[in-house]
């Protein structure tokens, strides 16, 4: 059979074609080898999303795990991907499974671990994983209602825990008599049910269980928006807040459907963070971060490190630098962590809601008092089904020999942490990077206008063609 491989984010792959619960029992062994080598007593904490037959397969890695003597707590529906990581340190558990394939399509599932602090899974537990994971699939006898009777099997309800928490975390009164209209996109995935709980007067949109989800990957970025543009802007609702499949990235549209890009987000939080609540730390960044993230940081006198894509890479770094502010990356993912070592959209809302609330002040206000430090900006990004040898092409290209002007602008610096960023002049960029969980590849850009930061891309795309 073929290898199973952890990519950027976890083992993904096409229900039925790959991911099958023959599939399922490899990776599910290699784990359960893992942990009986490391502990004595191993416990597991499973939950699980939106996506078809992803209880079910739950289900089958709570008995394969159980089989081999490892103590599991599941889900009893689907919960998002915070709410695993909360209850996994919570309840000191040695590892969190989250069957999730969080923004993919609806096609794919997959597998996710969550260290003990909360976080995604270290590389270096990964590799040990996938070391013990067999060649061929490990065929268990079923015995479910036996492993509820002596425990070995409990389930928990991970939604509750993760709701008495926020409740001590926020005033959510407060919060839920702000003057704003606010809207909720859950892109029907698995943070359908919490935010509304949380906040019950939100105006929700794809709130409910749909495993296709309408047929629109559930990723919060604009092409995937445009339904939900149109509810803020007939509603005429002052903001919105998406969430993807698993609930641990964000999105945000302003008045009249306005997209706000991921950057600005990190940016607003940070901001909040710093000036109005007089905090300081390490801010630690994906390559794909635009570049202003970081210059906002260092005019704070905040140190900033730069990672490969990938939160594992982040939250990593997060566990060797305790003195962490923030960590943030590209796709909206953000993490606080004082709260968790982990990517949380509800968390992050909840903490832009209070951020108006606590300053008074308008998101286009806050905005403009960022630009004041770093200048205005635009982003824009390019996910390009590319044939493997053309996307070979340009990266060696990009390693080899580097243009030394791009779109009419000298390049400045190289930066090859992942994939390749070329710094240009006037605080412009463009990277280049193969996805490392679908067969595509990615540009990214960043310019002072949101019309030139479409020409880098137009540009890109033509380097690529000529590679």
């Amino acid at each position: 059979m073929a290898p199973i491989r952890f990519g950027t984010d976890g083992w993904r792959a096409v229900i039925g074609r790959d991911f099958t619960f023959a599939g399922l029992s490899r990776i599910v062994e290699g784990t359960a080898r893992w942990l009986l080598q490391k502990y004595p007593h191993p416990k597991v904490m499973i939950g699980y999303d939106c996506r078809f037959m992803a209880g079910r397969f739950a289900a089958a890695a709570a008995q394969h795990l159980a089989h081999r003597g490892i103590k599991v707590y599941i889900s009893p529906s689907f919960v998002t991907t915070p709410m695993v990581s909360l209850a996994t340190v919570q309840h000191q558990s040695h590892l969190g499974v989250v069957l999730t394939a969080s923004h993919n399509p609806p096609e794919y599932l997959g597998y996710k671990l969550k260290a003990p602090y909360g976080g995604p899974a270290p590389v270096s537990i990964l590799q040990e994983i996938e070391a013990l994971i067999p060649e061929e699939p490990i065929d268990l006898p079923e015995a479910w209602e036996a492993f509820l009777e002596r425990r070995q099997i409990e389930i928990y309800d991970m939604e509750a825990l993760y709701a008495n928490y926020i409740k001590g975390r926020f005033d959510l009164k407060a919060l839920a008599a702000l003057p704003y209209r606010i809207g909720f996109d859950a892109m029907y995935g698995a943070g359908q049910r919490i935010f509304p709980r949380l906040l019950p007067g939100l105006y929700t949109f794809r709130c409910e269980y749909n495993p296709s989800f309408g047929g629109v990957n559930p990723e919060p970025i604009p092409k995937n928006l445009g339904d939900f543009a149109r509810f803020v802007q007939e509603k005429g609702l002052d903001f919105g807040f998406v969430l993807d499949g698993d609930a641990d990235r964000i999105g945000m549209l302003g008045s009249g459907g306005r997209y706000i890009d991921a950057h600005h987000l990190i940016l607003l939080v940070l901001h909040y963070l710093v000036r109005y609540r007089g905090e300081r730390g390490r801010v630690i960044l994906s390559l794909s971060c635009a570049v202003r993230v970081g210059e906002y940081a260092r005019q704070a006198g905040l140190p900033v490190e730069i990672t490969p894509v990938g939160f594992k890479y982040i939250a990593q770094r997060m566990q060797e630098a305790p003195d962490t502010l923030l960590g943030a990356e590209e796709s909206g993912g953000i993490a606080i962590p004082s709260h968790l070592p982990e990517r949380d959209g509800i968390f992050i809302a909840l903490l832009i809601l209070d951020m108006l609330r606590q300053t008074g002040k308008s998101l286009d206000q806050l905005i403009e008092e960022i630009y004041d430090m770093v200048g205005p900006f635009a982003v824009d990004r390019l996910d390009w089904p590319v044939a493997d040898e053309r996307k070979a092409a340009i990266l060696r290209l990009l390693r080899e020999a580097p243009p030394s002007t791009f779109a009419g602008r000298t390049v400045v610096k190289v930066d090859a942490t992942d994939g390749y960023k070329l710094l240009l002049e006037e605080g412009e960029a463009v990277m280049f990077r193969a996805s490392g969980t679908e067969p595509i590849l990615r540009i990214y850009t960043e310019a002072s206008t949101a019309q030139r930061a479409r020409e880098l891309i137009t540009a890109g795309q033509e380097l690529v063609m000529r590679a």
